[in-house]
């Protein structure tokens, strides 16, 4: 798992990197969007990257990579918007932004090793396009929830799923990348 785990980290570097580069062009506008608003983005770049793997003809140029690539950043914001709340205004600098981002992303972390040793890496035997189905189907939970307003009766929340996607989208990458 340790190959994993610097897989895991180099592709995360690049999310945050792309993070970082953004919060500097665009601050933190993004602390104003609701869940279902952050839960819709990552929606339509999971169904934009279906769309591609089923063959349709791509008319834009973002490539299924950068898109897996927004899913990932866009989850991190959402478990960003759990913690701290939503906002009216922006207010948070580049270097807060980042430290919430590191402290998301290490627990997502933290989930997925858990969950590789416990599965023995089962996820390295799928095809990126199961794991684009499977962040479809979190995002569909996810959004009952909300229309739930938040109540589950079993069922693990919405952070939990956030992080699954987070964890799906580098595992698609990090497949990608050995192919």
């Amino acid at each position: 798992m340790s190959n994993t785990s610097a897989e895991f980290d180099k592709i995360i570097s690049q999310c945050r990197s792309l993070f970082i580069k953004k919060m500097s062009d665009y601050g933190s506008a993004w602390r104003i969007l609701r869940l279902p608003s952050l839960t819709d983005q990552i929606f339509i770049k999971a169904q934009r990257i279906r769309s591609l793997q089923d063959g349709i003809t791509q008319k834009v140029e973002d490539d299924i990579e950068g898109e897996f690539i927004g899913i990932i950043n866009y989850s991190v914001m959402a478990l960003i918007q759990i913690e701290k709340g939503v906002v009216q205004q922006p207010d948070l600098d580049t270097e807060e932004a980042t430290q919430l981002y590191d402290k998301m992303v290490k627990a997502t972390k933290e989930l997925m090793e858990n969950k590789n040793h416990d599965y023995g890496e089962a996820w390295r035997d799928m095809r990126v396009s199961s794991l684009t189905d499977l962040i479809l189907q979190k995002l569909l939970r996810v959004k009952q929830i909300e229309n739930n307003e938040g109540k589950t009766q079993v069922s693990e929340g919405v952070s939990a799923n956030y992080q699954d996607m987070l964890n799906y989208a580098v595992f698609a990458l990090i497949l990608m990348s050995e192919s």
